[in-house]
C-alpha cells in the first residue's frame, strides 16, 4: 500500500514537472535595429535637405521614403517583434509607416485620388506624430543616451514642422530642416555604432550607456 501511495506521488511530481518545464531557444539572429536606424535616418536626412531649400520633393525623396524609409523600416519592426522587443516592434513599424502615409500625402492628390490636406490637417498630422514620438521618448529614458537623443530630436522636429505649417513660416521649416539633419545624423551614428560595436566585438563608438 505504501509502494502504491509512493508511485502515485512520483508521477504527480513528474506530471506536475513536465507541465512547469519550458524549452528555451537561445536568440541567434542578427540585430535588425541598424537597418531600421540608417533607413530612418539617411531618409530623414534628405527630407530635410529639402527643408533646408537645397532642392524639392521630387522622386528621391519619394522612393526614399517608400523603399528605406518605410518598408524596411516595417521590415525591422517585424523582426523586433519576433525578438519579443515591444518598444522596438512599436517604433520601427510606426515610423515605417509614417513614410508611406506621407508619400502618399504628397503623391495622391497629384493623380487627383484624394485632396490636399488643408493646413489645419497637416498641422494636426504633425503634432499627433510629435506626441506619439514624445511616448517613446519617455520610455528611451531607460536605455542608452544615443537612442534618447534620436527621439528627443525627432519630438522637437515634429513640433517645429507642424508650428511650421501652422503659421505659413518659412524660417521654422528652414529652421526645422537644418534640426531634422541632425536628429538623421543622430540616428545613423547609433545604427553605426550598432554595427561596428558587433563587428569589432568592442566599443567602437560610444552609445552612452
Amino acid at each position: 500500500m505504501a509502494n502504491k501511495a509512493e508511485a502515485a506521488a512520483n508521477v504527480t511530481t513528474l506530471d506536475h514537472a513536465a507541465k512547469v518545464a519550458e524549452t528555451v531557444i537561445a536568440d541567434s539572429t542578427a540585430n535588425p535595429a541598424p537597418l531600421g536606424l540608417m533607413g530612418f535616418g539617411l531618409t530623414t536626412i534628405l527630407l530635410n535637405l529639402h527643408n533646408i531649400g537645397l532642392f524639392g520633393i521630387g522622386s528621391a525623396i519619394l522612393a526614399m521614403g517608400i523603399f528605406y524609409g518605410g518598408i524596411a523600416q516595417i521590415i525591422v519592426g517585424i523582426m523586433e517583434w519576433k525578438k519579443k522587443n515591444t518598444f522596438g516592434t512599436v517604433a520601427f513599424t510606426s515610423y515605417g509607416l509614417f513614410w508611406l502615409t506621407l508619400v502618399a500625402i504628397i503623391a495622391l492628390p497629384k493623380f487627383g485620388i484624394f485632396d490636399a490636406p488643408t493646413t489645419t490637417a497637416m498641422t494636426a498630422y504633425l503634432f499627433l506624430w510629435g506626441l506619439f514620438t514624445l511616448v517613446l521618448f519617455v520610455g528611451t529614458l531607460k536605455m542608452h543616451r544615443g537612442i534618447q537623443m534620436v527621439f528627443f530630436l525627432l519630438t522637437i522636429l515634429f513640433i517645429l514642422l507642424a508650428v511650421g505649417d501652422m503659421f505659413h513660416s518659412v524660417a521654422i521649416k528652414r529652421f526645422a530642416g537644418f534640426e531634422g539633419v541632425l536628429c538623421g545624423l543622430s540616428a545613423m551614428y547609433v545604427g553605426a555604432a550598432e554595427i561596428l560595436n558587433e563587428v569589432y566585438g568592442r566599443k567602437v563608438l560610444p552609445l552612452g550607456e
